[in-house]
């Protein structure tokens, strides 16, 4: 002060996850969160309320550090100042306020400064109009400061708002129900800062059957848009036509090839996209899958039991078909029952991290639970992935979920509720 003169070992808490799904044979979880809501992109819900709560807390630090420096100057000795506090209040408010806040703080703080000197009786001296100048200058530079954060902010927004329209547009949303199959995305962005990722789904309803994809593109940014959208396209388009999942993932290959030829981004080297192609044929409980280099999908079946659905034999992702020469595609079966549901992922995931370091692992955490349908077990996993981490996870995240009814099980259907007269 200037002289004046005359969180790898999970916790507790950690523990009573995946609360919309229930203990075979126990009652339901009350300690999750899962909001039961499996289309669209997740908010962080805890963690968006843990930093909402710091947030306000740093938004009363300017009011704070002027009530300190009135107590400061009027309970020290006349040779000591609390104008830092002062001139820190309208700083602090800057970046974190509204212009409205920020030049009040800084009104404010001038105020105080007067105040304290009108009780000395050393308004008119040097050292005071010097503090009062320095509180004013550090107030104006205050106000400067939150209109330069505040359009840089708005700019920021409408380019994320551009890019997660660009995102939603390349990913729509899938049906609730295809089929007579049930059917829950979600797609969870690593950070709110964080570039647009390559993860990407897709459901249809074919000749062959209602078939699926689960990928997730090398890189971010636009580039793995663009591979995104040429994914997709491809998919679409030859899910149609394709009699078998492995000439469907041949067409996705040479789609890859062929852009890559064509555009930078999609380099035909360097460039890949690890998918899990799937295929559940009308009027048979089975599914068949068809994996290129991407995590395991899991099976969870209605009485608690859960399935790694690994293939027999690892295959490279698509785009590296060159490295693989001699070494075909080749589709599995699997048994899909009534009331089980199906689930697969991105490695955002089986990559999410604890504070000890420690992956998070699906197949452990999910086993042993009933959920209701596809967007409770989704809301629950989101809420469950979250509470590991901490809030923040450093890749996007892309579920899909494919529940078949339970015998005699009526159609699920959105309702409204009715008000009672």
């Amino acid at each position: 002060m200037r002289r004046r003169p005359a969180p790898a070992r999970r916790t507790g808490q950690e523990s009573s996850v995946l609360g919309q799904g229930r203990q075979q044979g126990g009652d339901e979880d009350p300690g999750g969160t899962g909001n039961g809501n499996g289309n669209g992109t997740g908010n962080g819900t805890g963690a968006v309320t843990g930093n909402g709560a710091a947030r306000k807390v740093v938004r009363a630090l300017p009011a704070v550090l002027i009530a300190v420096g009135l107590a400061f100057d009027l309970l020290t000795p006349p040779g000591y100042t609390g104008s830092p506090f002062f001139s820190a209040a309208p700083l602090i408010a800057a970046p974190l306020s509204s212009l409205l806040v920020t030049f009040l703080t800084g009104v404010l703080a001038s105020l105080a400064v007067v105040l304290l000197h009108l009780l000395n009786g050393t308004t008119w001296k040097v050292e005071a109009l010097t503090e009062l100048v320095t509180v004013i200058t550090v107030a104006g530079l205050a106000v400067l400061i939150n209109r330069v954060v505040r359009r840089s902010g708005e700019r920021l927004a409408s380019a994320r708002g551009i890019a997660e329209a660009a995102q939603r547009a390349v990913l729509p949303e899938p049906a609730e129900r295809i089929a007579g199959l049930h059917v829950r995305a979600r797609y969870e962005a690593a950070q709110a800062d964080a570039f647009i990722g390559g993860d990407l789904y897709a459901v249809q309803d074919t000749p062959y059957g209602v078939r699926l994809a689960v990928g997730d593109v090398r890189g971010k940014g636009l580039g793995a848009v663009e591979a995104v959208a040429v994914v997709l396209g491809a998919f679409r388009e030859a899910a149609e036509t394709e009699p078998t999942l492995e000439g469907l993932a041949q067409r996705l290959e040479r789609a890859l090839a062929r852009e890559g030829t064509r555009r930078d981004t999609l380099d035909s080297v360097e460039g890949f996209t690890t998918c899990v192609l799937g295929e559940i044929p009308a009027g048979a409980q089975v599914l068949r899958l068809l994996n290129r280099g991407h995590p395991e999908p899991l099976l969870l079946h209605a009485d608690g039991r859960l399935v790694v659905l690994a293939p027999a034999e690892p295959a490279l992702p698509l785009g590296m078909g060159e490295l693989a020469a001699g070494r075909p595609d080749r589709a599995e079966e699997w048994p899909f029952p009534a009331a089980a549901t199906l689930l697969l992922y991105t490695d955002g995931l089986t990559e999410a991290r604890d504070a000890a370091g420690v992956f998070y692992d699906p197949a452990e955490r999910l086993a042993g639970r009933v959920f209701p349908g596809p967007g409770e077990l989704l809301g629950a996993l989101s809420s469950d992935v979250r509470r590991h981490t901490g809030g923040g996870a450093t890749d996007d995240m892309a579920l899909l979920a494919v529940g078949r009814p339970g015998e005699g099980e009526p159609e699920r259907r959105r309702t409204v509720p009715v008000v009672a007269p």
